[in-house]
């Protein structure tokens, strides 16, 4: 999953890198990581928001904004991050009975049903997410499905036995250290199912009674489903993550406070909110 602008090819990049032959000049291109915020969890566990990787070129003087996406609360989408002109799409929200996940960067659970047809699982963002998870399907009260993660799709309630687990995310190693982000939330498994668990990379669990967990803060993750009438989980918020070879020199300014690191030969600008950056 990922995206590609400018005039450097990544064999071009990594070549550089090694050779180590550009310094004292800003960069003309950075790599990228925009996650955006998680969708709030209702019956369904939320989806994970968006994921997009890849590598941009920059102009030179020109301020470049960075949004990052909040995590959507009970029963709403989360937030698009943005950088440039790459952005994420938030994550689907969960959703209560006999109500079809909402579409998102990853699509929300299948809420809880009765009709004896499941409910189908939100639709997930093409290049940017997964799907979520169906609902149980008979004539009694069912659990719900999981939220899509940025890897793997949600997955589906089982009968009456079990709500979905929510889908995987998608490792990076951007950050200098390896994480993983935009992991589903969990569905409910109503009063005798088991609650699903949250999808690696900060999905939020569901819960057989009172509020679903939220999703982890700056991951992305979907928030957690619950039962009836209770509240689901809050969708965690995104992240920007950039990064460049540390031969060239660091950006001139920056808004937002990001955290600003070099490891493993590169600059690294870390973005929790909503800020800029001039090369």
């Amino acid at each position: 999953m990922g995206q590609f602008s400018g005039i450097w090819t990544q064999s071009q990049v990594s070549q550089g890198i090694k050779a180590g032959t550009w310094t004292n000049v800003p960069p003309t291109f950075v790599e990228f990581l925009v996650v955006a915020g998680g969708g709030g969890g209702k019956q369904s566990g939320g989806g994970g928001g968006g994921l997009l990787a890849g590598f941009s070129g920059v102009t030179v003087g020109s301020a470049l904004t960075v949004t990052v996406g909040g995590g959507g609360v009970n029963n709403t989408i989360g937030s698009n991050s943005v950088f440039s002109t790459v952005t994420s799409t938030g994550g689907g929200a969960g959703v209560g009975l006999n109500t079809a996940g909402g579409a998102g960067g990853s699509g929300g659970g299948g809420g809880s049903d009765n009709s004896g047809t499941p409910t189908l699982g939100g639709s997930g963002t093409t290049g940017q997410g997964n799907s979520g998870g169906n609902s149980g399907g008979s004539t009694s009260i069912n659990p719900a499905g999981g939220g899509g993660g940025a890897g793997t799709v949600g997955l589906n309630a089982i009968g009456v036995t079990a709500g979905g687990r929510g889908g995987a995310g998608i490792a990076s190693a951007i950050s200098g250290t390896v994480t993983t982000y935009s992991g589903g939330g969990g569905g409910m498994g109503y009063y005798t199912g088991t609650a699903g668990s949250g999808g690696v990379g900060g999905g939020g669990n569901a819960e057989a009674s009172g509020t679903g967990s939220a999703g982890t803060a700056n991951t992305g993750g979907g928030g957690g489903g619950s039962i009836n009438g209770q509240t689901g989980g809050a969708g965690g918020s995104g992240i920007v993550i950039l990064r460049y070879p540390d031969t060239f020199i660091a950006a001139s300014s920056t808004t937002g406070s990001p955290t600003i690191t070099t490891s493993g030969g590169f600059r690294i600008y870390k973005f929790t909110a909503n800020g800029s950056i001039t090369f």
